[in-house]
């Protein structure tokens, strides 16, 4: 639109949400739609965090925050560091925000000049490249395949590197793929970045709970990435408080405080009735919530095993968050009831059109071969779904 800005017409629309809005308007207009394209938990936010929201309104939590969160909430979360990070914050480190979303807008609009490089080891989170074209940076895809567990290797990261490189984004557990970084990867290209101290890292490490094998690592916990590190965290997924919009990030102080400062003058302080109840949800021991991470390990079984039986899905074992990224190169250029399918577009909106499930396009997230399946559904949906898709190409 010619009377739009230049930095809105160059903003993406969020792929993830434009497709669960469409099979919101097919289930409207009558559609049988199963939607696995959102990423976020199915299950209701334990009681013992929604008490604690009562208790807060019922204590006259209705005024204005601090823009960086109450100082007990940043507490609980530099408790919360070191009890599962083995990372120690100090409250003037920690900056509450509305969502993980803008914790990470934060830092990047407060780090990010014009032309400087981004670079974004792919797949990666769909936002990560439109914040950085939003902070007038350059996104710098490193691409990877389901033949390396859709991770980077060092030499991928050094060949990346250019003088103007400022920032590498890493997510592990990883959406969409699902994959976990170990320790000993995340040193060899700790090793790499140490020879460019001009690089800073965001660790984003939202589904760092929901993990079925292996451990998780966090890169600030290198001593020698500690100081170049910013580690973001939320309640959204380990807790299923989507909605509830509380996200946050422990990081230098002097990277703490110009996010204080963007917010500032964006939204202020983030909801203060959830705040308080996430000091609750951070404090509570991690088994409280193993069920739900149970649950979502028997699902990523059980659709890997469906998925199987699908000729041209091609497979790998996720261990952490909640998503299966099929490579579906296999059925490009062919003709599915009479539609040609060229790229994982068309065959995501194949999926959506011909058999009523909603799944997202890999090109979204650096991955032009593959589509993101979210299996936070339940058992009878996920059946469902598949037997759909594997009607769609049982011919």
């Amino acid at each position: 639109m010619k009377n739009l800005s230049d930095r809105i017409n160059n903003l993406p629309i969020s792929e993830t949400l434009a497709m669960s809005a469409r099979a919101r308007e097919l289930r409207e207009q009558g559609r049988d739609i199963i939607n696995l394209s959102l990423g976020e938990p199915d299950f209701n936010v334990p009681d013992f965090i929604k008490q604690a929201a009562i208790n807060a309104i019922n204590e006259n939590y209705h005024w204005y925050s601090p823009v960086d969160g109450y100082l007990e909430l940043k507490q609980a979360i530099c408790r919360k560091f070191k009890r599962d990070n083995n990372l120690v914050y100090q409250p003037n480190q920690i900056v509450v925000s509305t969502g993980a979303k803008q914790s990470i807008a934060n830092v990047v609009l407060a780090l990010i000049n014009p032309g400087d490089e981004v670079l974004l080891p792919a797949p990666f989170w769909v936002s990560y490249e439109a914040i950085t074209k939003l902070s007038e940076g350059i996104p710098v895809p490193i691409y990877s395949t389901i033949a390396t567990d859709f991770k980077i290797t060092p030499d991928q990261l050094e060949a990346a590197i250019t003088p103007k490189t400022k920032l590498i984004f890493f997510n592990s557990p990883n959406n969409p793929s699902g994959s976990v970084y170990t320790e000993i990867e995340y040193r060899a290209l700790a090793d790499v970045l140490v020879k460019y101290p001009q690089i800073f890292i965001i660790s984003d490490e939202i589904y760092e709970h929901i993990l079925f094998e292996g451990e998780t690592f966090s890169f600030a916990s290198f001593d020698d990435m500690y100081e170049r590190t910013i580690t973001v965290n939320g309640v959204s997924k380990a807790f299923a408080m989507t909605g509830w919009r509380i996200g946050y990030i422990g990081a230098p102080e002097w990277i703490a405080k110009a996010c204080n400062k963007m917010q500032g003058q964006i939204t202020s302080g983030a909801n203060c009735i959830a705040q308080r109840a996430t000091i609750v949800a951070l404090d509570a021991p991690v088994s409280s919530i193993q069920y739900m991470v149970d649950e979502f390990h028997k699902r990523r079984d059980l659709v890997l095993s469906l998925l199987s039986e699908i000729n041209g899905f091609k497979l790998n074992k996720p261990p952490g968050a909640f998503y299966v990224l099929p490579n579906i190169a296999y059925y490009f250029g062919k003709e599915v009831r009479g539609k040609k399918i060229e790229n994982a577009l068309d065959f995501s909106m194949l999926l959506l059109e011909e058999a009523n499930v909603a799944t997202v396009t890999g090109d979204a997230f650096g991955a032009s071969n593959c589509i993101r399946i979210s299996y936070a559904n339940s058992d009878e949906n996920l059946i469902e779904a598949i037997r759909r898709i594997k009607n769609l190409f049982k011919d």
